[in-house]
This record gives C-alpha cells, structure tokens and sequence, in this order.
C-alpha cells in the first residue's frame, strides 16, 4: 500500500530538509547509473548539481519513463532519496520490484500552479529530483532552479523540454522483440538513446540497450531480484488556508 501525506506548500521544505542522508551518499559527487548508461553521461553517473533533462519522444510513452525509472534506479538503491513531480501515473509498485526504494521516494502526483515552488524544496533536501516539465516554463524558472540545483547538490531531471541542461537523453528509436508469426507477446524493447549536452557531453552520442516491455525501466539482458516493495510517501499538495 502506497501512504499518503497531505501538506500545504509552504510545510514541503521543512518536510523535506532532512531527507538526504550525508553520512551515506552526501560524500559522493556522482551518483550510480546502471552500466549501461553511463557511457551516455560525462562522469559515467548523476554529477550532483547537474541537470539531466530526459526529453519527450512522439508519441509520449516512446520509452521516456523507462529512460527516467532506469536513472534513478541505481541512486536509489544505493541509498538516495528521489523524488517525481507531477507524474500522476507513476507506478510505485512496479518500480519497487525494479529496486528503487519506495522508503526513500517522495511522489507529488499534482504539484498544481505551485510547481516552481515545490520542485524548489524538493531540490532543498532531495538527492534526485524528476519533474514533469509543464507545458509554459519560463527560462528564467528554468535557470533559477538548475541553479539551485547546483547550489544544494542536488540532481534536476527535468521530463519534458528543457532548455540549457548539462546532458539531455532521448530516445529516438526503438524496435520490439516477442512477436512470433502473427501472435505471442512483447516481452522488451531495442531501443537507441542518443544524448548531447555541453561542456564534457558536449559531442553527440548514441548507445543501444535493452527496455523491458512494460514500460517500466529495467536495462537488460540480466536477472533482476524481485524487491519487498515498502510504502511510498505520496505527497498530495493543498493550498494553505
């Protein structure tokens, strides 16, 4: 069972300020990524302070949220706490059985026209922050909270158009697997992620892993302990009175 917290805004900070742990993680500058991906990141991981924007494919669900899951996965079980914003059809679940900690996630499904405020808290005291990016941000929300980000240590994934981020992931093509002649079922995915940035990422690269057909972020070939899931905090926001 998913719990379930119910806060105001303005009590997110102070909600949220304790969360990383520093004598486990806080030390290290670069959080773990599966294998696989680091070769598409300049420092073969999340570089603290960073913004790694993951960006919407056509149609949406193109693998994109298995890209974000795949991201987090790792910090996560290494002891980071994350956080996903505005993401109302987050499986937490699922993404308990692909080792994410759920004991260690805050999910704030609808951070509603609050966004910039609630992202910025998160940032305060979260190591991994994914945020839906709504459809009209300003550049300067932008700037301001990848500058946070890098101010607090935190990473800023950002799911969604993003301009100005460190390294942004997409992928741009896929091929699936499971189909015999006419029947059977879709049981993963090829896909190619491509990822360009500036600085160390700044030439273009693209790798070829393996998605599982769920949608729900496994980089395979490789047998994945099934995990105890554990109750999610489930941030829902309310307007103070």
């Amino acid at each position: 069972m998913v719990g379930r917290m119910v806060v105001g805004s303005a009590a997110l900070a102070d909600l949220v300020r304790p969360a990383s742990a520093p004598d486990q993680v806080g030390g290290h500058r670069v959080l773990p990524v599966a294998p696989e991906l680091t070769g598409l990141l300049p420092n073969r991981g999340l570089r603290r302070g960073s913004t790694i924007a993951v960006a919407v494919g056509q149609p949406r669900r193109s693998g994109g949220t298995s890209l974000v899951l795949a991201l987090l996965a790792e910090a996560s079980r290494a002891g980071s706490w994350c956080a996903v914003v505005g993401v109302p059809t987050f499986g937490a679940g699922a993404a308990a059985e692909l080792g994410i900690a759920l004991d260690r996630l805050a999910l704030v499904p609808d951070p509603g026209p609050e966004w910039a405020t609630v992202v910025a808290a998160l940032i305060d005291g979260v190591d991994v922050v994914v945020t839906a990016v709504p459809a009209a941000v300003s550049a300067s929300v932008a700037t301001r909270l990848a500058a946070r980000a890098r101010q607090r240590g935190s990473v800023l994934v950002p799911y969604g158009r993003w301009d100005g981020a460190d390294v942004t992931l997409q992928v741009v093509r896929g091929v699936w697997e499971g189909l015999g002649s006419g029947r059977g079922r879709l049981r993963r995915r090829e896909i190619t992620v491509s990822a360009r940035g500036r600085g160390a990422a700044a030439r273009p690269k693209e790798i070829k892993v393996w998605l599982p057909g769920d949608e729900l972020t496994r980089v395979i070939p490789r047998t994945v302990p099934s995990t105890v899931a554990r109750p999610a905090v489930s941030l829902t926001l309310v307007s103070p009175a």
